[in-house]
């Protein structure tokens, strides 16, 4: 099984890159983040016309996610239980071929001692309780998205300048790693422990041709399905191609 992540921030923006990376790779699955566009807008034919099922949850202008697949999904999950209807369009799991994917867009945070940092650093306890609730850490399980954590000081360029960002302060990456703690394993680090590459370059100061990018796009599995992945790339090319998303996909082949 292949999988893939990719905050696309705007589907209608961006959707002959995605379904061109479709055409080319044929992915089981494909999770985006940031889709920014209502439901009733999702260009839902469009991914049929290409062979994809869509299962989707998303706001005008903000948020969103939205989960394809090759087969169809056995069950849809939206949202954190309980949380507020808004949070429907940060989590999205599916469960196909028998394993759940939970396809996550987490709180940037906006800046460390706000009300958005700590409902960021919230999130990610609301989210281990969810995982506690519906999943099992010895059953195959799958979590991916835009995360908004760079782990490790590798992870982020200049670290020591980024302590007080909200995807690098200490208190969201001991909230990550609390999460993440359940049972889940960063299939990336486990193939490249010591491999400098980012899925993330802002836009501004021309940070991708500098490469002053972060690692904020995850792909973790439970031990059973951490076992089994042979690969974990990150597309940089997807973030190079014109009008691309300030992010890169990133994809995983598991046995």
């Amino acid at each position: 099984m292949q999988v893939a992540t990719w905050n696309i921030n705007s589907i209608r923006r961006r959707l002959d890159l995605v379904l061109d990376w479709l055409t080319a790779r044929h992915p089981d699955v494909l999770c985006l983040q940031e889709t920014k566009v209502l439901d009733s807008e999702f260009p839902v034919l469009a991914f049929q016309g290409a062979g994809y099922h869509a299962v989707f949850r998303g706001m005008k202008g903000y948020n969103g996610v939205a989960t394809l697949s090759r087969r169809e999904p056995e069950s849809v999950q939206h949202g954190l239980c309980p949380g507020p209807d808004s949070e429907d369009v940060r989590i999205l799991e599916t469960v196909i071929d028998g394993i759940p994917i939970v396809n996550t867009y987490v709180p940037q945070g906006f800046r460390v001692g706000t009300d958005k940092y700590v409902f960021k650093l919230e999130w990610f306890h609301r989210v281990r309780r969810y995982f506690a609730e519906r999943l099992d850490p010895n059953q195959p399980a799958i979590w991916l998205g835009d995360l908004n954590v760079a782990p490790e000081p590798i992870d982020v360029y200049h670290p020591d300048r980024r302590v007080n960002d909200p995807d690098f302060h200490i208190d969201a990456r001991e909230a990550y790693r609390h999460a993440a703690g359940w049972g889940f394993h960063d299939v990336f680090r486990k193939l490249y422990p010591d491999r400098v590459q980012y899925t993330y370059w802002d836009y501004y100061r021309n940070a991708f041709a500098h490469n002053w990018g972060w690692r904020i796009d995850h792909i973790l599995a439970t031990a059973p399905v951490a076992a089994l992945c042979r690969a974990c790339e990150v597309d940089v090319e997807t973030r190079r191609a014109p009008g691309a998303s300030d992010h890169a996909l990133v994809w995983a082949e598991f046995e």
